[in-house]
């Protein structure tokens, strides 16, 4: 999807891409309403923040980060490996004995993805305690329960959307549209949090920041590597103010894009207007973007009755 007219040089057709992306394009009344109804009981119990982990098998075979794992876990991972990334497996035995990479130097150079735990320690350095509210959509966490006991242990108000939902949502979340729930969700939630590229992700950040600058945060996994593995090895002098020093600077705050960054991932300039604009083409629309995205989740009557009407035919 990313490299699919990443470039467009006409001013114009920028604009208009905007328009499809973050008007246009919107997923179906009933995955909307779906979304809108959980997002609105999580805001009910206060501001809550929504995390997207990558510590799934697919990532982290990709990645080589096997040693944290059981004997039994690592045969898993490496078996996927073997099966899916045949070409990586060819690159690798050129450079790693064994064809396996140094699980120490894949983690320094930011290759491995963010456990549970870490995520956790992150944000208990910058400052959340164990009364945030959060809503985990991640796919399918590699590695069994032991990895997020210590992350319930610091932030016990944890959520997803098969632990909030009712009989009737239950409906509606079957399949691919469970990832569409969690997306809107996400878009919807006042943090966002999450450890490293992905499709999922990345037009997250975009479609955020298009809304308000909504607050994303994005650790350094390449910088914060080395603190983690200090703390591992018994180091903890100073241990949250090092994160916070990485973290200053991670906090979502609105750049223009620069290159290689994408498109979907940064929109800005090509995606926003101005108040005051010399040029008619700069300028913002009527309807403001949040005037637009409340639109989409408050007109209930017309969401519940097209879902209504969908429901039936399919009967």
């Amino acid at each position: 999807m990313h490299p699919l007219l990443e470039k467009i040089d006409d001013p114009e057709f920028q604009r208009l891409r905007c328009r499809v992306n973050y008007h246009a394009l919107r997923f179906k009344p009933s995955i909307m309403k779906t979304s809108s109804d959980i997002a609105n009981k999580l805001h009910s119990e206060g501001h809550f923040m929504s995390i997207h982990l990558r510590f799934e098998l697919d990532v982290l075979a990709y990645a080589g980060c096997f040693d944290i794992f059981t004997p039994e876990e690592q045969e898993i991972l490496l078996r996927h490996r073997n099966k899916y990334f045949p070409l990586l497996l060819r690159y690798w035995g050129k450079y790693f004995p064994g064809n396996t990479p140094d699980y120490r130097e894949r983690r320094l150079i930011g290759k491995c993805p963010l456990t549970p735990e870490e995520v956790g320690l992150i944000l208990r350095a910058t400052g959340f305690d164990n009364s945030t509210w959060i809503y985990l959509a991640p796919g399918k966490l590699f590695g069994g329960k032991h990895f997020m006991k210590p992350f319930k242990a610091m932030f016990p108000r944890l959520k997803n959307h098969s632990m909030i939902r009712s009989g009737k949502l239950e409906e509606n979340i079957r399949g691919l549209a469970g990832s569409a729930v969690d997306y809107m969700v996400c878009l919807l939630s006042d943090i966002f949090i999450y450890d490293g590229p992905s499709n999922f992700a990345d037009n997250l950040m975009g479609h955020r920041l298009y809304y308000g600058f909504r607050t994303t945060i994005t650790p350094n996994k390449k910088a914060l590597a080395r603190i983690f593995m200090d703390r591992e090895e018994g180091h903890t002098s100073a241990f949250e103010e090092r994160v916070r020093q990485v973290m200053l600077t991670h906090f979502g705050a609105p750049h223009k894009r620069i290159h290689p960054e994408s498109f979907y991932t940064n929109p800005w300039p090509e995606c926003f207007c101005q108040t005051k604009a010399r040029n008619h083409a700069d300028r913002c629309p009527h309807n403001s973007v949040n005037d637009v995205l409340e639109s989409w989740f408050h007109n209930k009557e017309d969401v519940e009755v097209e879902a209504t009407n969908q429901t039936d035919s399919t009967s």
